[in-house]
Parts: C-alpha cells; structure tokens; sequence
C-alpha cells in the first residue's frame, strides 16, 4: 500500500493537469526510498521502476500499459491487471503478499544507487533518437516555473 504522502502528491499532480506518468513517478520516487531505506531490495532499477509503476496503476493512475514491442506480452497483460484492479477493493492474498515481501528482502539494495539511476537513465537516452531527446527537453523548458 502506498504512503499517504505519495497518494498526495500524485493527486495535487493530477490537479495540476501533469501526465500520468508524472503522478506515477510519485510512486517509483517512493519505490527508491524504500530500497535506500532498507525495507527492501530490487535486482535491478528497471525493476524497482517496474514496482512503483504497478503501484501507481493499482492506485488509480490512468497510466497506459507498454506499447507492443516495447514490453513482452506478460508484462503488458500485467499492467493490464493492474489498471483494472484499481477499480475493485479485494485484499491481496497474505501468502503471495509475504512471499513477494520475502522474495525482495533477499534482492540487493544497490539498485536505487545514484550511480545505478544515472547508468539506467543514460541507457534509457540512448535509445531514443537526438530530435526526440530534444523535443523533450524543449516541452521541460515550458513547464519549468519562471523565476522573475
């Protein structure tokens, strides 16, 4: 379950009209805090990406699954489940819950490192084209707050 401060900030994003995958990243911040923390571990940072995603789907952020070829066919179909169970209110399973819980404790924590971000993020970049990146940057320009 997700922080009350993280479900604040992802709706004062929402109200703010930024993309959902902004709000998610409301989500995955918490996800890397949690590892930096110690609660848990991630065998690599696409993984605990991938957390705080599902997390945020869970939530209620409208965030659409993977376009095909971008993710295999069983995380799209999860993502899928994610977004649909945002709508119904079952608790998990306590078993499955404690053995996920079990199955990160035992991951290492060295995938919410700077040095591990920063290798994901370039890595990320690079697959994309320059006029993408620039285009990017250029939409980040107009949402920045103006200092006058």
């Amino acid at each position: 379950m997700p922080d009350k401060k993280t479900l604040e900030r992802a709706e004062q994003d929402k109200r703010e009209g930024k993309s959902p995958g902004t709000q998610a990243g409301e989500f995955v911040r918490e996800e890397m805090d949690h590892i930096r923390e110690g609660k848990h571990g991630a065998r690599s940072t696409k993984q605990a990406i991938a957390i705080g995603l599902s997390k945020a789907r869970r939530a209620g952020v409208k965030l659409p699954p993977p376009k095909q070829g971008a993710a295999s066919a069983e995380t799209r179909r999860r993502a899928k489940s994610d977004s649909a169970s945002a709508s119904k209110s079952r608790n998990p399973s306590r078993t499955r819950s404690r053995a996920t819980s079990q199955a990160l404790k035992r991951e290492g924590r060295s995938a919410a490192s700077p040095t591990a971000l920063s290798r994901h993020a370039k890595a990320v970049a690079r697959k994309r084209t320059p006029s993408q990146r620039s285009a990017a940057g250029r939409k980040a320009a107009q949402t920045r707050k103006r200092t006058a």
